[in-house]
């Protein structure tokens, strides 16, 4: 254990969290995404898990990973097909984390092929354990100044 860090956040997770760059995309997504086989695609190349809903996830990846601030698609969700302004509850609660953190509101919205292609070009990906459908997002990291902790 450590203090000052959410615990949902393990030593897998934790690692590919610092060793990601400025720009770097980290995708969070739900049980139903085809995530291991997605992450096999990615520059780190593994799955990374954390067995609770998706919101609780955000919540705590967001604790210590920056947003990037220069970029429009610093956080997005994969839109319902057929429905691309659809805003399920998923969705409403995951942003709900990001605009605490003082991220884009609203995130962007990404096709679902699009955010597979996204997905496959990330950094790493989580999969949660989140069981409703569309609960899969896209966060770009930003930067910590040399004035921040």
């Amino acid at each position: 254990m450590l203090k000052g860090i959410n615990s949902l956040l393990n030593a897998e997770v934790l690692y590919a969290l610092r060793a990601m760059g400025h720009g770097d995309d980290l995708i969070i997504a739900d049980t139903n995404f085809p995530s291991d086989s997605v992450a096999r695609e990615t520059v780190l190349g593994e799955l990374l898990r954390i067995d609770a809903p998706a919101a609780e996830v955000v919540k705590a990846v967001l604790s210590v990973y920056p947003l990037d601030t220069f970029v429009e698609d610093s956080a997005g969700r994969m839109e319902v097909v057929g429905e691309p302004n659809s805003i399920l509850p998923v969705m409403s609660e995951v942003q709900s984390e990001v605009s605490a953190v003082g991220g884009p509101n609203p995130m962007i919205s990404i096709e679902r092929y699009a955010f597979y292609e996204r997905a496959k070009k990330a950094y790493a990906v989580i999969q949660t354990g989140e069981r409703r459908f569309y609960g899969c997002f896209a966060f770009r990291k930003g930067v910590v100044g040399p004035e921040e902790n």
